[in-house]
């Protein structure tokens, strides 16, 4: 009876959870396992209109993208793109620390903070496009502070030198509110005698900071590195709206070559767009790998 019973339970379970793991497997597994097939494929445009189905050519895709210096380039600038993620966490972790105190008008703080998340891609682009121009507000203060005249003054986004940053810039304005959100949830949780049982030991709020919240922090920092790891060598949105990975393709990143190859012009290949995707995954699994190598190790918080 009691076998039946836990038979049951578990039909039961499965039951329950069925529809979502229908909408994974039709919506995430499928498309994964089929991207990583046509990865080792030849499939573009052509093949369809003639309705032929991928064609298995083994790692062909991969000789190609080593040996294509467009991708070579995108790949480093994606990995280049990384130095974005130390200063948003610093940041993010800096201001939340701030927020956490109980002033009044704290409220209105946090919720300023968190407006570019929920800002539009094409909103923020015209916006930053503005700041950026020539006769923009970035090169107004500039003048103003006697950094630069008028006459040098040039346009951020034109510019090979300085339209990488100028895109990383605009990467941090929109995550940073919501890893700052993050790292006060995970302040939030602290428990308060921690801390007050340091002050009566002598700490100073520096000293606080080292050896209570930093360490009790660990798990929401591993989260927040991993995310903003991820998140800085996927990024496209960006890129796609400011500058189309011009000028002279300095801020062409690796995912902007995928989609390039699998929806822009006529090409349409994507079994080279598969395989691109796949070497970013790859890159992206390594700097996971080396993100709880570095920090998963003093989780658990202090000894």
């Amino acid at each position: 009876m009691r076998l039946r019973l836990r038979w049951s339970d578990t039909l039961l379970s499965y039951a329950f959870l069925a529809p979502a793991l229908l909408l994974l497997a039709v919506f995430t597994f499928y498309p994964l396992l089929y991207g990583t097939y046509l990865g080792f494929t030849t499939y573009d445009g052509a093949r369809f209109a003639r309705g032929l189905g991928p064609e298995w050519t083994g790692l062909e895709n991969f000789r190609t993208l080593a040996n294509d210096p467009l991708f070579v380039q995108s790949l480093v600038n994606s990995v280049k793109y990384l130095l974005v993620v130390p200063v948003l966490q610093v940041a993010s972790l800096g201001v939340a620390v701030l927020v956490n105190q109980q002033l009044p008008g704290m409220a209105f703080f946090r919720a300023a903070y968190y407006v570019p998340v929920v800002t539009s891609v094409s909103l923020a682009a015209v916006m930053w496009e503005w700041v950026f121009h020539r006769e923009g507000t970035l090169n107004w203060i500039l003048t103003a502070l006697h950094l630069t005249t008028k006459e040098q003054a040039f346009g951020w986004l034109n510019s090979e030198q300085w339209a990488f940053f100028a895109v990383m810039l605009v990467t941090f304005w929109r995550g940073f509110g919501y890893y700052m959100v993050l790292y006060l949830a995970g302040l939030q949780n602290i428990p308060s005698e921690l801390e007050e049982a340091a002050i009566l030991d002598g700490a100073n709020a520096w000293q606080r900071f080292w050896q209570v919240t930093v360490p009790l922090m660990r798990p929401t920092i591993l989260l927040c590195s991993l995310l903003s790891t991820i998140a800085a060598l996927k990024v496209l949105e960006e890129v796609l709206v400011l500058t189309n990975g011009g000028p002279l393709n300095s801020t062409y990143t690796a995912l902007m070559y995928v989609y390039a190859k699998a929806f822009q012009g006529f090409e349409f290949n994507y079994g080279l767009a598969s395989a691109a995707g796949l070497v970013v995954a790859a890159v992206g699994l390594l700097l996971s790998a080396l993100n709880f190598r570095l920090l998963r190790s003093d989780a658990g918080g202090p000894e």
